[in-house]
């Protein structure tokens, strides 16, 4: 994210990441303030319920561009977090289309040298003039968030988390920060809150460790599903069917979650177990129980060895998912990785196409792939003959 602020009169920083645009507008806002002096800058509140009110912002903008200086210093304006610049209904109207394209011209013509424009929005729209304006005549900074379908995702997560860290005054362990990044996911806002909660979580102690994490870091919707594929990699039945009747009432009271969701989570861990297998096998990894240290063998892998296909490739997965995945795999067989697999391809047509209790169908294919053979231990030794 730049630091420095622009040198350019106007800009628009906009984008997905909510959090990250609000710093970096604030950011160049007190930048700007400090430069130009005085104490005649202003704030305008551009997020809108309708047309009427998005009216009422620019109105209030136009007054305030033209409106010179009390003390005759220069002056920062600040449009903050305009939601009528995309797709909203507010911004599909036609009046307040007409009124940015006529806000655009004064634009063009205004007359900039004490006056500074700031722009803070979310998504917009880059085909219609307002934006076009705001690019010619200034800059415009893109904060797109992150992706979980990113493969650099991660990679921006642990440099934000360290540096706000930093500022803090805190410290964090490898393994810590993985198992915080697996919580949050790729949700800078959510990450920040859980960051200055620990930090008032660990008051006097400097260095955070994975208990901190386990104690106060809220999980997400997709980080709670790894109680219940955790339970199915140290092979846990009875963990397993306590985890999944608490991931099925979860699916009862949220529409937006569904068992072919939690199906999918249970196919990802398996899959992981099995790039884990085959890696220890091949000798490209050994158990280890200090996440960093791990991390330090995945650098050492022969990328080229690997396919470019996401999906059959395992550092396309999260590095803490595959450290955990490395050290349960030696539960399952590569034959029994494989039948599981197997019997999870016929969960999901079972899921699809007959009218069978979802419940029931998940919990006959975890016990299925969970229970040992007789005679089996509970622990085997994973060898490179395996």
């Amino acid at each position: 994210m730049p630091s420095a602020a622009p040198k350019t009169p106007v800009l628009l920083v906009c984008g997905e990441d909510e959090f990250g645009v609000k710093q970096r507008a604030r950011e160049v806002f007190q930048s700007w303030s400090g430069q130009i002096g005085g104490s005649d800058h202003e704030i305008i509140d551009a997020s809108v319920n309708n047309s009427s009110e998005a009216l009422a912002a620019l109105a209030r903008l136009r007054e305030a561009l033209q409106t010179l200086p009390f003390f005759g210093a220069g002056k920062v304006v600040w449009l903050q977090n305009c939601n009528f610049l995309g797709e909203e209904r507010a911004a599909g109207a036609q009046d307040v289309t007409e009124r940015l394209a006529e806000l655009s011209r004064e634009l063009k013509a205004f007359d900039w040298r004490d006056v500074r424009l700031l722009v803070s929005a979310g998504k917009v729209d880059k085909r219609k003039v307002f934006y076009k304006t705001l690019e010619k005549i200034g800059s415009v900074e893109l904060l797109a968030g992150w992706s979980a379908n990113e493969s650099n995702w991660l990679a921006q997560a642990e440099n934000f988390t360290l540096q706000a860290l930093r500022d803090l005054g805190r410290e964090i362990s490898d393994e810590a920060l993985a198992r915080l990044l697996a919580n949050t996911g790729p949700n800078p806002r959510a990450l920040r809150a859980e960051i200055e909660k620990l930090s008032l979580f660990a008051s006097g102690r400097l260095r955070l460790e994975t208990a901190d994490v386990d104690a106060v870091v809220t999980r997400n919707k997709q980080a709670r599903a790894f109680a219940l594929a955790d339970a199915l990699g140290e092979r846990n039945l009875p963990n397993v069917l306590h985890h999944l009747d608490q991931e099925l009432w979860e699916v009862r009271r949220d529409s937006q979650r569904s068992e072919i969701g939690l199906l999918y989570g249970l196919i990802s861990k398996v899959r992981a177990l099995l790039f884990a297998r085959e890696m220890l096998a091949l000798k490209w990894l050994k158990p280890e129980s200090e996440f960093y240290r791990f991390k330090a063998q995945l650098a050492r892998i022969p990328t080229d060895a690997l396919p470019e296909d996401k999906k059959f490739n395992p550092l396309a997965l999260n590095p803490y998912v595959l450290f955990c995945a490395a050290a349960q795999a030696r539960n399952y067989s590569r034959e029994e990785l494989i039948q599981a697999m197997e019997l999870l391809l016929e969960c999901n047509q079972k899921l699809i196409s007959r009218n069978l209790d979802p419940a029931l169908v998940l919990q006959q294919v975890l016990v299925r792939i969970v229970s040992r053979p007789e005679g089996q231990p509970a622990r085997g030794v994973l060898t490179a003959a395996a």
